[in-house]
């Protein structure tokens, strides 16, 4: 009996040191699962709204054809483009609960999240795309990028949309005083409140409907980017453009910061490099884009008026209190990033 316990307890012994070794195996099977394998390969779900054939949706397939050229078969980010997955109202959600792993959407619907993001609206900020990319990758964008932190996602890249002007089909618009008594679409809460700081009553109403009402005269003029303009046949019902450029609308990839957290150094610097070189290509193409569909409205008839730099504080005064609601309504993150944005100039 005293043999045959000894041969019990020597092979539970051995039971027990082969169960710790396998659960200490499971449990670095499920480390190295969480850190992207610890270098291993991983799968990246990348998600977006915009039409296949838009320049955005180009640029976002370059990258990720860098990222899988570049990783070596060790990242593989597969796109889902024109809505297949999420809308861009549903898209957030699911980034911040890791149901997507990343996705490009416009920071305008990032703003229910994170308000201060809200501040690229903010007219007569950033009035050049030299002062945009240097707010940007300076000190607005790392302040931007901390509040988004804050609510899971991480954002890998910044992408230009381009810049906002002002069409109407009453008269030139050259001076804040000029717009008085104008009825003009705008696209949301802050372009709303600028419209009417300048003097004008804003119309709420969708971007579809703006060129048949403009065309009966139910509103005078909207204001969007030329592009969206020059797409959408604006030129056909107002005959004046005027080149604000008060606000700026930027796009960003966002991705699930646990996802991103779980990522060896070197996976994210293979997305982080592809995520920059195509962010300064897109800013090429934006700016280019934007003045080519200046050129091709002007050729459409378009009176156009470009506000000269030297008078950018005479519409920073005049909009002013759009900035100051914006502040009162941020706090002191709302401060910090307009002072950013001004340090930019």
């Amino acid at each position: 009996m005293v043999r045959l316990s000894k041969v019990f307890r020597v092979a539970f012994i051995g039971m027990m040191v082969a169960a710790m070794a396998l659960a200490a195996g499971c449990g670095a099977s499920k480390s190295a699962s969480q850190s992207g394998g610890a270098g291993g390969k991983v799968e990246l779900k990348l998600a977006y709204h915009l039409p296949v054939d838009h320049h955005l949706s180009k640029s976002i397939e370059r990258f990720a054809k860098r990222v899988n050229e570049k990783s070596n078969g060790q990242i593989t980010v597969i796109t889902y483009p024109a809505g297949q997955l999420y809308t861009d109202k549903s898209m957030n959600d699911a980034i911040m609960s890791g149901g997507l792993d990343m996705g490009l959407n416009s920071t305008a619907m990032w703003t229910t999240v994170v308000p201060v993001l809200n501040v690229l609206d903010v007219p007569f900020l950033l009035p050049n795309y030299d002062s945009v990319a240097k707010a940007i990758d300076g000190g607005l964008g790392k302040t931007l990028g901390e509040e988004m932190e804050k609510k899971g996602v991480y954002p890998l890249m910044w992408a230009d949309y381009g810049y906002v002007q002002f069409a109407n089909n009453a008269r030139p618009l050259q001076k804040p005083e000029d717009f008085k008594g104008l009825q003009l679409r705008g696209y949301g809460q802050i372009p709303a409140e600028t419209i009417k700081a300048l003097g004008a009553s804003p119309v709420t109403m969708g971007s579809g409907e703006v060129y048949m009402a403009i065309q009966r005269g139910t509103i005078d003029g909207q204001t969007s980017g030329t592009t969206a303009m020059y797409s959408r046949k604006i030129y056909e019902v107002a005959k004046y453009l005027t080149m604000t450029n008060h606000a700026f609308c930027e796009f960003v990839v966002a991705v699930n910061k646990a996802k991103w957290d779980s990522l060896s150094a070197d996976q994210k610097k293979i997305l982080t490099d592809a995520a920059n070189e195509t962010r300064d290509e897109i800013r090429k193409e934006t700016k280019a884009a934007d003045l080519e569909s200046m050129e091709a409205l002007k050729k459409q008839g378009m009176e156009v008026y470009e506000i000269p730099q030297s008078e950018i504080p005479m519409w920073q005064e005049a909009t002013k209190q759009v900035r100051d609601d914006f502040i009162k309504a941020n706090g002191e993150i709302g401060k910090k990033v307009v002072q950013e944005c001004l340090k930019a100039n």
